[in-house]
Order: structure tokens, then sequence, then C-alpha cells
């Protein structure tokens, strides 16, 4: 009796047991379903109001903005959904499934491309990107090593011309006298900071460059040699795709297959304020592994540093009449760079 006992309560616990995983594998299975079907969902909510938004974007930007001509019969309000798809390099087909909320891939360096077309401003593209789930690749949702140091120090460093670049060119921080060395730089859309960018299709600083030919052949060995390490990054191709469309200058440079370290040199620049500088450029590494450096231009003789006092107290008037605070945050805040949107609203293309 005992024997039998004994089995009858073995069984009772291994039914219980087995009862037990029944129901935990149950739960785990609802909870997954519960989980995917978020998550189903949370992707559609998502592709529509991407949808949404792309439709009132476009519908908002007249012909004219983006240099197409009206027509009579035109009567979409806005850009057509074909004029998107060819001012941004993308098959009528798939612009038009997108707007369908179709469930389809979307790269940053379309959507980088959309957002040019349609001049969203730095939050509407941040959106954009939020919306297709994706990290915007471009000169940085962050700037990594601006730090109050790094600012105070290009604060003390004028009437010297100085900024913080990275190795892809773009323009992270800079001081009252960089900002008029080479064109109003408080002017330019924090996303179009880059000097590959302005060497190449900004009217001002391009007449600035003495040695322009020579600056730009230079200037595009040096971005190929720091490319090597950085092939695969987003970031990187839509810089070199975006100048290759943009500047034959570049195209002919790129296809040299030059490479240059970075050196230091003598440049001349041409200001309007103040006329010719001879300045010795340096370079001083802030994140050797990330390619911060500060970036600094001293007198190569003393025309050239009274010359820069001079253009320090013109930046100093030009910012204080232009609101000084703004054009402090402008210098100091690209962290809030978007990357890319709106160059061809804001005069950036020729």
């Amino acid at each position: 009796m005992t024997t039998m006992a004994q089995e009858t309560r073995a069984r009772e616990a291994q039914g219980l047991r087995e009862a037990q995983r029944n129901r935990e594998a149950g739960e785990v299975r609802e909870a997954g379903e519960v989980r995917e079907a978020r998550g189903t969902g949370g992707s559609e909510i998502r592709r529509h109001e991407l949808a949404a938004f792309l439709r009132s974007r476009r519908e908002r930007i007249t012909p004219e903005q983006v240099g197409l001509p009206r027509g009579a019969r035109r009567r979409t309000p806005g850009l057509r959904r074909e004029e998107v798809a060819h001012l941004s390099a993308v098959g009528v087909t798939w612009y038009t499934w997108l707007e369908q909320s179709r469930d389809i891939q979307v790269s940053v360096q379309v959507l980088d491309a959309l957002a040019r077309t349609l001049l969203l401003d730095p939050s509407e593209r941040a959106h954009l990107f939020q919306l297709a789930a994706a990290t915007d690749p471009t000169p940085a949702s962050s700037c990594t090593g601006i730090t109050d140091a790094v600012r105070e120090v290009l604060d003390q460093l004028d009437p010297l011309p100085a900024c913080v670049q990275n190795s892809r060119y773009d323009i992270l921080a800079y001081n009252r006298t960089y900002a008029r060395l080479l064109c109003d730089l408080d002017a330019i859309p924090p996303e179009d900071r880059n000097c590959m960018i302005l060497v190449h299709t900004h009217p001002q600083w391009r007449e600035s460059v003495v040695h322009l030919d020579e600056t730009m052949r230079l200037m595009a060995a040096k971005l190929r040699a720091s490319m090597a390490g950085h092939l695969t990054e987003p970031a990187w191709k839509m810089l070199v795709k975006r100048l290759q469309s943009e500047s034959p200058e570049f195209r002919e440079n790129w296809e040299r297959y030059e490479v240059v370290a970075t050196r230091s040199k003598t440049k001349q620049f041409r200001n309007p304020h103040v006329g010719l500088l001879d300045l010795t450029h340096t370079d001083l590494w802030l994140s050797p592994e990330l390619g911060a450096r500060l970036v600094t231009y001293a007198p190569a003789d003393e025309v050239t540093r009274e010359r820069l006092e001079k253009l320090y107290a013109f930046a100093r008037t030009a910012s204080a009449e232009s609101g000084g605070s703004a054009g402090a945050a402008e210098r100091a805040g690209t962290a809030e760079i978007a990357g890319g949107a709106g160059a061809v609203r804001r005069g950036v293309r020729r």
C-alpha cells in the first residue's frame, strides 16, 4: 500500500510539474505574440505617420522653391510625387509606395535625399528619421569633444581664427574671427558647415581661397586618405555622393585617387573686409580616434596680424548688430546639426 501511495503521489507531482511548465510556456508564447502584435502595430503606425508627414511637406513646397516651372495645368498643391522622386533620385513607384504606407525598406541615403528635396529644417529632419526608425548619420547628431573647455579655448584664441573640425571636414565649433574669415559662417545652416561642401559650392568661400584649384585637389586627397577607415559609414558615403553630384571639380579630383596626410602649411585667404591674409595652418588633435582636431591659423607676418585684429573687431560689431547671443549659440551649438537638409533653398548649391 505504501508503495502504491508513493507512486500515486509521484504521478500527481509529475502532473503538477507538467501543468506548470505548460502554463509557463503558454505565458511566454502569449507574451511573445503580444510583443509581436505591438511591434507590428507600432511599425504600421509609424509608416502611416511617415506617409502623412511626407505628403504634408511635399504639398507645402512650391515648384519655384526647387527651381521647377509651375506650368498652367498644375492642380496638385505643392510638388507632385514624380517631382519629389526625380529631385531625390528615387523611383516614382517606390516613392508612391512610401506615401501609401507600404512596408518597404528605406535607406539613410534616401532619407537624406528626401530631407533635402523637401527642404526640411533640423527638427523636421530629425522627425523624418525617427518615423523611419533610422539613425541620422550626418555630422552629427552629437558633437563629440566639443566641451565647454574647448569652446573657452576657441574664444581665447581670438583674434586668431580657429575652429574644431573632424576628419570629414565638418565644422563643429568656431570662434568669432573664423566666423568671418571666408564668409559669414553664422549665416550658413549648421548642417551645411562642411569645408568640402563650402569650398566646392559656396561662391564667397571659393572667392576667399587664393589658390582654389590646388586647395580643392589637396582637400580631396586628404578626404580620400581619411575615408579609408570609414568606407562603410553612411555619413561619409553621403558626403562623397553629394559632392560628386554638385561639383565637377570634385569629381575630377576624386577620380585621381590621390592621398595626402594632414600637414601644416601657409595659406592665403582674400578677405572682403580686411584684404589678403597670410596664415600658418596648424592642426591640434583633440580626439585622434574620432578625428576631431582644433584648426588654428596664426599670422605669417605683421601685416596679417594687424588685419586679423581688424577682422576680429569687425566680427564683434557684426555679431552685436545681428544679435550676439544668437551668433554665439550658433557657434557653440553644433550638437543641433541635423545634416544635409535644405542646401537647395539656402543658396549653398551653385
